[in-house]
């Protein structure tokens, strides 16, 4: 076996080798000073209001973390990269090796693709804190529909396609 150590190769050679480099000090910052360490993680997770106590240890052992901060993960998946001019630029590359379909979403096909299915479970009367369970296979409808829970802020579970339904009916429950 003979491995191509040129061009792109090399590219991905020296990125891996950064990485890893940044995850040893990443890792341990998050290990020494975990507060201050979250805190400067929470700069970039929370776009609606920042927490302003990151951890909360008065009912030890059960810990809560950016108890007053609120986020959306649709809003930071898409939103946030529309507002920063990426709207044209790719979010998700389907290419099914079953059958061979190829499709690409950009941000903002994706956010009102998105937008639709959340108004789709809102008409349904799905809110948040819903719990919403997703049976469907590996395709960009599913991502979807994921999204959408998010954005409405409904628990979403995704369930294998392939269970019997004595199987699935025990996930569900």
């Amino acid at each position: 076996l003979k491995f191509n150590t040129t061009g792109e190769s090399k590219k991905v050679k020296k990125s891996s080798r950064l990485m890893k480099k940044n995850f040893e000090k990443i890792y341990n910052e998050s290990i020494k000073k975990p507060e201050e360490f979250w805190q400067k993680i929470s700069d970039d997770i929370f776009s609606f209001k920042k927490p302003t106590q990151i951890l909360n240890k008065d009912k030890a052992p059960f810990y809560k973390w950016f108890g007053n901060g609120i986020t959306n993960t649709c809003y930071n998946a898409l939103d946030l990269h529309i507002d920063e001019g990426r709207g044209n630029k790719t979010a998700l590359i389907y290419d099914s090796p079953i059958t061979s379909n190829k499709k690409k979403f950009t941000y903002k096909e994706l956010k009102e693709k998105v937008s639709k299915f959340a108004g789709a479970l809102k008409s349904q009367g799905i809110n948040k804190g819903d719990r919403v369970i997703i049976y469907m296979p590996m395709i960009p409808e599913a991502v979807v529909a994921m999204l959408a829970c998010g954005r409405i802020g409904a628990i979403h579970s995704v369930v294998f396609g392939g269970f019997a339904s004595n199987e699935l009916a025990s996930r569900i429950d």
